[in-house]
């Protein structure tokens, strides 16, 4: 059994390689095309699976829907983007209530200036949706690719509210409490049922003069060491931002927070471009060695979701 990674860089070795300059055709947040007018076109894809991305005894099918749309928009926010359109493929047993999951899926594309313009509809023995967007950069789109040693590294607010959210919704089906939830637990739970994708963030970064960009699906260790691969640098972190009521576990491991983590070389353009938005935390730098991976002087605990095949 292998890992999800090694599987992608085996299939990706497989397929062709980009045929114009400047375009991205696999691993990275969304692939990248030319177009005519010297704008950027992106394509990206998610899929959220039932019982593996969201546990639909605590959470609701419009909940799944909602997420399935924000992760895939969350890709375009990553490279620094502005999301087009969506086509939305359903498998699913029959008696799915699809209005139910559509609903879901209808106020995502919504919140995110996204809509659904296709897709498709078949019967399977789980439920499975997977979202494919088009977006668009006026300028050439943030890679994994481009962080340089000395660049500082930055995430635009805190992390573990995703992970921190599902335990909530788990103690409270297990003690099978009634009522109302308390107020950070809310937020928690929201966070994990409905994240949002930072498109604003997105772009600020980039108009910032970010070098590479990675969004916290998987969590901080393992997307932000995606980022150090494919730019060759290493990874000297002083701190970790958690979200309240989460803890460092959660922040560096629990994913789905679709904050976005990013490396610049100038914290004063930086801090311009985010003028009117919360102001993204540094975190840290990005080194020469290649292998270094730390947090506050020890190693960095590599940590994460990743399939197994």
């Amino acid at each position: 059994m292998t890992g999800e990674f090694a599987e992608l860089a085996a299939i990706q070795a497989m397929l062709p390689a980009p045929s114009a300059p400047g375009e991205v055709w696999m691993g990275d947040d969304a692939a990248v095309l030319g177009l005519p007018d010297a704008t950027w076109l992106l394509l990206a894809a998610d899929t959220v699976v039932a019982g593996v991305h969201a546990d639909l005894a605590l959470t609701g099918l419009d909940d799944f829907g909602w997420k399935a749309l924000a992760a895939s928009v969350s890709d375009i926010a990553a490279m620094g983007g502005r999301p087009l359109h969506s086509l939305v493929t359903v498998a699913g047993p029959p008696g799915t209530d699809l209005g139910l999951l559509y609903e879901g899926l209808r106020v995502a594309a919504a919140e995110h200036a996204c809509p659904i313009v296709g897709g498709d509809l078949a019967n399977a023995p789980s439920l499975v949706v997977t979202v494919a967007v088009t977006g668009s950069c006026e300028r050439a789109p943030v890679l994994r690719s481009g962080a340089r040693p000395g660049d500082g590294i930055w995430v635009t607010g805190p992390l573990g509210a995703s992970a921190a959210g599902l335990r909530c919704y788990q103690e409270r089906a297990v003690a099978r409490v009634g009522g109302t939830a308390t107020a950070p637990c809310r937020a928690l739970m929201l966070a994990h049922a409905r994240p949002r994708a930072r498109l604003s963030a997105g772009l600020a970064a980039r108009d910032g003069g970010a070098t590479a960009m990675i969004d916290v699906s998987d969590g901080l260790s393992a997307d932000l060491g995606h980022v150090a691969d494919a730019s060759g640098v290493g990874i000297r972190l002083d701190r970790v931002p958690v979200a309240e009521g989460a803890t460092e576990e959660d922040a560096l491991g629990g994913g789905e927070d679709f904050e976005l983590v990013f490396c610049a070389a100038d914290p004063g353009r930086v801090g311009e471009a985010f003028a009117g938005l919360p102001a993204p935390l540094r975190i840290g730098v990005c080194t020469e060695d290649p292998g270094e991976r730390t947090l506050a002087g020890r190693p960095l605990a590599l940590t994460g979701w990743e399939h197994r095949w």
